[in-house]
């Protein structure tokens, strides 16, 4: 998947304030220090479109994007930032699930993980109502320039063990050495096909 052209589209809350195009449209959720905006940003090859903050938990709000005029990336609020109000952490489920829930041109989503921890019971709760909606989902670890080569398989392994995933199914990612990127815009564009066929 080559990636031309990119723009910002709008940030929603809720469902009537979501653009109203049918593109096939790929989620990105995750911690909020996570690394998503950058992800993003390496995946479009744009340095700043997708705003990044060393205060995690600033993207409350859910980005649209349309890349090259047919397909739409999402970034999610993250989730599970302690410094933030209680009141804007109990915000932001209700409003990722509402998305993944009635969004019907949700095509997959991608999930997002560092490398160096195990996955909490948010990433748990996600993949289990991913699963039972039938959602179809990546796992990509993030920080993985961070790790050795071989703490980057030990941290695969166990990761995967603990999500009940096989390990092919799951990409090691760097936005510093841009590992995993061509991986991550090829599964994606698979999971557009296979919603096609």
């Amino acid at each position: 998947m080559k990636i031309k052209d990119v723009e910002f589209v709008k940030s929603a809350v809720k469902p009537d304030q979501y653009p109203e195009y049918d593109f096939p449209e790929i989620g990105f959720a995750g911690r909020s220090n996570v690394g998503k905006s950058s992800l993003i940003n390496t995946l479009i090859q744009r340095k700043g479109l997708v705003k990044t903050s060393s205060k995690p938990g600033c993207t409350q709000l859910i980005n649209f994007f349309l890349v090259n005029g047919d397909v739409s990336f999402v970034d999610l609020p993250g989730y599970g930032y302690a410094k933030v109000s209680k009141k804007i952490r109990a915000q932001w489920q209700p409003m990722v699930e509402l998305y993944l829930a009635k969004r019907a041109s949700l095509f997959g989503l991608v999930l997002l993980i560092d490398i160096r921890r195990d996955p909490g019971k948010e990433e748990f709760d996600l993949v289990k109502w991913l699963e039972s909606h039938g959602t179809p989902y990546l796992i990509i670890l993030t920080k993985a320039d961070k790790l050795s080569k071989t703490k980057q398989a030990k941290r695969r392994a166990a990761i995967c063990s603990q999500l009940n995933r096989e390990e092919q199914g799951v990409i090691l990612f760097s936005t510093k050495t841009r590992q995993g990127r061509e991986t991550v815009l090829d599964e994606i564009k698979h999971l557009i096909g296979w919603h096609n066929e």
